[in-house]
C-alpha cells in the first residue's frame, strides 16, 4: 500500500495560516498540521483543531525566527532541551494530548548540535521525529529558492508530477505551507502560501490519489500502519 501523510506547517502562526490549513482539511487533501504553540494564533488554532477529530496535530518546535536567528543558544544543550521540554509541555496542556508527532521550524533538528536532543524527546514520548520514523519526508513541493518565488513548482502538475517519482509502498509525508497572508505574520514565503491553497484544493489531486491507490492518513495511524507492513 502507498500511504500519504499531507502535513500543513506553520499552524498557529497567524490566523490567515490558520485558515488556510482548515481550509485544505475542510476540502479533504490535508490530514496533519505542525502547531507552533508559541505563535500568536496559536490557542486560535487549538481550537480549530479540536473541532476537527480527523486533524492530526503534532508539534512545529520553533527555535529561530523566520529569518533563520536563533532565539536560544544551540551550543548549550542544556537550555535547548529544556525549551524543547516546554514546547512539549505547552502543547500538551493546551490540546490535552501529546503531540502526533515532532518537527520543527526550518528544519533545525538537522544541526548535529539539536539532533540527538530532538532524537531523544521523540524516543521518550514514542512519537515520529521528521526524518527519523518510517515516514519518508518529501519536502520539494516549495515554492522559492534563493529568494526567488517559483510558482510554477507548486502547480498541480508539477505537483502530480513530484509525487508519481516519490510515491511508493510504505508512508511518505508531503510537507506544504499553505495559508493567507495578513500583517500579523511577516515571512518571506508569502504569496506561495495562498498558491498551495489552490494546488491542494484542486480536485485533481485528490483525484490523482484515488487513481494510484494511495490512502491519506496522518501521523497517528504510523504505528498501525508499520505494524501491518512486518506482519504482512
Amino acid at each position: 500500500m502507498k500511504y500519504l501523510i499531507v502535513n500543513g506547517d506553520d499552524f498557529g502562526a497567524s490566523r490567515g495560516v490558520n485558515r488556510g490549513i482548515m481550509e485544505v482539511h475542510g476540502r479533504g487533501a490535508l490530514t496533519s498540521a505542525s502547531l507552533m504553540i508559541a505563535m500568536p494564533a496559536a490557542r486560535e488554532a487549538v481550537a480549530l483543531a479540536k473541532k476537527a477529530p480527523d486533524l492530526g496535530v503534532g508539534l512545529h518546535v520553533a527555535l529561530t525566527n523566520e529569518d533563520t536567528t536563533p532565539l536560544i543558544d544551540f551550543d548549550d544543550p542544556r537550555a535547548c532541551a529544556a525549551e524543547i521540554e516546554a514546547q512539549i509541555d505547552a502543547f500538551s496542556q493546551l490540546m490535552g494530548d501529546l503531540p502526533t508527532h515532532l518537527d520543527t521550524h526550518q528544519n533545525v533538528h538537522r544541526d548535529e548540535r539539536l539532533r540527538p536532543l530532538f532524537i531523544e524527546a521523540a524516543a521518550r514520548y514514542d512519537v515520529p521525529l521528521r526524518e527519523h520514523s518510517p515516514v519518508r519526508y518529501f519536502s520539494n513541493f516549495y515554492g522559492q529558492w534563493d529568494d526567488i518565488a517559483h510558482p510554477e513548482h507548486i502547480s498541480i502538475e508539477s505537483l502530480m508530477h513530484m509525487l508519481r517519482e516519490v510515491l511508493h509502498h510504505g508512508i511518505t509525508e508531503l510537507s506544504c505551507h499553505p495559508g493567507y497572508m495578513g500583517p500579523d505574520f511577516t515571512s518571506p514565503y508569502n504569496i506561495e502560501r495562498e498558491i498551495e491553497i489552490q494546488t491542494l484544493s484542486d480536485p485533481q489531486f485528490l483525484q490523482f490519489l484515488r487513481d494510484n491507490g494511495v490512502r491519506l492518513i496522518n501521523f497517528r495511524d504510523v504505528h498501525t500502519v508499520a505494524k501491518q507492513a512486518v506482519h504482512a
